[in-house]
C-alpha cells in the first residue's frame, strides 16, 4: 500500500476512534452534554443517549467498506442536527455554569468553521474502499 494510501486509511480510522469516543462520552458524562440541548428540545436525556448511540454507531459503520457511504451521510446529518445546540451555546454566553466555559469567538470557530470541516472530513470517505 502506498504512504498516500496509507495516510488515507489513517485519516479514516482516526475520525471512526473520534466519533466512538464521543458517542461513548455521552454516557460517561451526560451532564457535560444535557445542558448543551436547548431548552425547547423534549426529553434531553433521551436525546443525549441517542446521539451517543448513534455516534458510535456511525463509527463502525466507517470501517467497512459496504457501509462507510451510509455513515459519511449519516454524520453529516447528524452534524447538522447538532447545529442547533451550537447555537444555542452561543445564546447562552458560550459557558455553562460549572462545566463548558470558552470565549464567544471559539464557540462561533466550532459552528463555523469545526463543524464543516468535520462534515467534509466525512465527505471525503463516501467513495473510499480500503
Amino acid at each position: 500500500m502506498a504512504l498516500k494510501d496509507r495516510i488515507i486509511t489513517l485519516g479514516l480510522y482516526i475520525q471512526a476512534i473520534f466519533y466512538l469516543f464521543a458517542g461513548i462520552n455521552h454516557f460517561l458524562n451526560p451532564d457535560f452534554y444535557l445542558p448543551l440541548i436547548p431548552d425547547y428540545f423534549p426529553q434531553q436525556d433521551i436525546l443525549n443517549t441517542l446521539s451517543g448511540i448513534i455516534e458510535i454507531s456511525f463509527s463502525f459503520g466507517l470501517i467497512f467498506n459496504k457501509s462507510r457511504k451510509w455513515a459519511v451521510y449519516g454524520i453529516i446529518l447528524m452534524l447538522l442536527a447538532f447545529i442547533p445546540s451550537h447555537v444555542y451555546f452561543i445564546q447562552i454566553g458560550s459557558c455553562v455554569p460549572d462545566s463548558l466555559c470558552t470565549p464567544e469567538w471559539v464557540a462561533w470557530a466550532r459552528l463555523v468553521i469545526i463543524h464543516p470541516l468535520l462534515m467534509l472530513w466525512a465527505w471525503n470517505y463516501r467513495g473510499f474502499s480500503k
